[in-house]
């Protein structure tokens, strides 16, 4: 029996994982380290002592990856979308009128 020279690919339709962090949360977290660098350039040049630059971004620092990976673990690869679309569900739909539930029945 021949053993093929190409591979599988096996990980079709997966969603994208990288230590623990699944699909959209890569790019939160990415963001989230491109802000903090931004913000230490920034609190830098104003003239910021350096170590209070870096306790505030290393303080900051860990709590983003803290939060981000408890909202990978949470939510998973949908989750947080889905939370998010079941805010904007109304919890109660008013019809000041009839006229709509008199028409169904004439289809």
């Amino acid at each position: 029996m021949a053993t093929s020279v190409y591979k599988i690919n096996k990980g079709i339709n997966k969603p994208i994982e990288f230590k623990g962090l699944k699909a959209q949360y890569i790019g939160y977290l990415a963001a989230g380290l491109v802000v903090l660098l931004v913000m230490f350039a920034i609190l830098y040049i104003i003239g910021i002592d350096m170590f209070i630059c870096l306790g505030l971004i290393g303080t900051l620092g860990t709590w983003l990856f803290l939060h981000v990976f408890r909202l990978s673990s949470r939510y998973g690869q949908y989750g947080l979308m889905k939370r998010a679309a079941k805010r904007k569900i109304p919890f109660v739909i008013t019809c000041n009128s009839r006229r709509t539930f008199l028409h169904l029945n004439r289809i």
